[in-house]
């Protein structure tokens, strides 16, 4: 799967011009209060379902709720009234470009067209109920047409329900198999089997990408128990799953445990919320109930295990994401939302380090931030080269609104750290409070 590096949105909530974001495997999302951060997050992750094919785009699902396509769709006041549609484009550095319509179905938003083009070969589909639809698609050497199967006559086959979009791995494998036997849409212009091998590699490509859903989490994340209750461990935004996938581990895969609880404590010693993390059991089964404990070190001396319930709030909430970005088998791309809640300043920019190191370990990370600390330590990594991640890698998107509407603006750093390309609205921002502190 190729990184995402751009995403291009229209009349969507607050966005009314087009706008384009570009995005880095360390992507910074920034702004004040209801300019559009969160939407966007949930955007990406609807566009990524639609796009891939995991399941029907739902604005709905936790940890995002942006309503009806009403609510959704862009306003323009109250002489122009809403528009009629939304669209989304995603592209990936591996040269794929799709673009998504949005229209209504009842209340729900729903992709009412695609276009997937790779170099100079594209499709482009408008979903349907009926039992088939035409496919449109072309190269350098001209644009044919097909009929496909829809979702609905695949259902009968046990494609899944929540699925709206035909996967586009699928529609290639109708293209092969029509450019296979033979048949031809258009006598005069056949596609040829350059054509397909064109085609086919988006379908390829689209498959890769596929394979892995995004993680997305909630602002606010659960809060501790004194005792937990072993049960299977469901990937939740919330992060409720991570003490039973913890206790999963440590049971399961001793060594695995070992990497994962060195990796824990050397964010916990970073951040200094803990140096040392347990499971403890309460029983001699498995099935028995167990506790989540860490450990805080002295100057010469190692403190008691304690409960997490009974330590600071920042460990809860902090260790669900980490341990998220850092277990084996995570997915590539993590939509991450105010992650340095409930820390101090110092957590904060330590958090920025951990996901610095991260993300030049190729997991894509666009995180929702408030913290000028974070950003500022992620700054300073770059500048003194701390990890892989060079200046290249980072993007810093500012949320502007203008009157109704909000512009992004897309900020990059140099190799010192330095931001360019902001605008004034992102200097005030940040900039004054800090003028203030330092007496200037």
């Amino acid at each position: 799967m190729g990184d995402l590096t751009e995403v291009l949105v229209r009349d969507f909530r607050c966005f009314r011009d087009e706008q384009t974001a570009v995005l880095a495997p360390l992507t910074l999302v920034v702004g004040t209060n209801s300019t559009g951060k969160t939407s966007f997050l949930a955007l990406l992750r609807a566009m990524l379902d639609a796009v891939y094919g995991h399941r029907s785009p739902d604005f709905k699902e936790e940890p995002y709720d942006l309503g009806s396509f009403d609510e959704i769709v862009h306003h323009r006041g109250s002489k122009g009234g809403r528009a009629k549609y939304f669209e989304a484009e995603v592209r990936e550095s591996n040269g794929l470009r799709t673009r998504i319509r949005f229209g209504s179905d009842g209340v729900a938003p729903v992709p009412v067209h695609r276009r997937i083009t790779l170099q100079d070969a594209w499709i482009e589909d408008c979903p349907t109920e009926e039992e088939r639809y035409p496919v449109r698609f072309g190269t350098a050497r001209g644009s044919w047409e097909r009929s496909v199967p829809s979702v609905k006559t695949l259902r009968r086959r046990g494609t899944p329900e929540d699925v709206h979009l035909l996967p586009m791995w699928f529609i290639t494998d109708v293209l092969r198999n029509a450019q296979e036997s033979g048949v031809e849409s258009d006598e005069s212009s056949p596609y040829s089997k350059e054509d397909w091998h064109a085609l086919d590699r988006i379908g390829r490509l689209s498959w890769r990408s596929s394979q892995t859903r995004p993680f997305a989490s909630a602002p606010v994340r659960s809060k501790p128990r004194r005792t937990y209750d072993p049960t299977r461990a469901t990937i939740d935004p919330e992060g409720d799953y991570v003490p039973m996938y913890l206790a999963q581990v440590f049971a399961q895969d001793k060594q695995r445990w070992a990497d994962l609880k060195q990796k824990l404590e050397d964010f916990g010693s970073q951040t200094e919320l803990f140096n040392e993390i347990f499971i403890k059991r309460l029983g001699k089964k498995g099935s028995g109930p167990f506790q989540v404990q860490i450990r805080k070190f002295g100057s010469r001396l190692k403190g008691p295990r304690r409960n997490l319930i009974d330590v600071g709030y920042g460990v809860s909430q902090a260790l669900p994401i980490i341990t998220e970005i850092l277990r084996a088998g995570a997915p590539r791309i993590f939509l991450l939302q105010q992650p340095e809640v409930h820390l101090h300043p110092s957590a904060q920019a330590a958090m920025g380090s951990i996901f610095c190191n991260v993300a030049s370990a190729k997991r894509q990370l666009i995180i929702e931030t408030h913290s000028d600390h974070l950003i500022d330590r992620v700054r300073m990594d770059v500048r003194d080269q701390k990890t892989n991640l060079t200046a290249k890698d980072v993007s810093i998107l500012y949320f502007e609104r203008k009157q109704l509407s909000v512009r992004i603006h897309s900020i990059k750093l140099d190799n010192r750290g330095n931001i360019h390309g902001e605008p004034n609205g992102y200097r005030r921002f940040f900039m004054e409070e800090t003028r203030r502190a330092l007496g200037f």
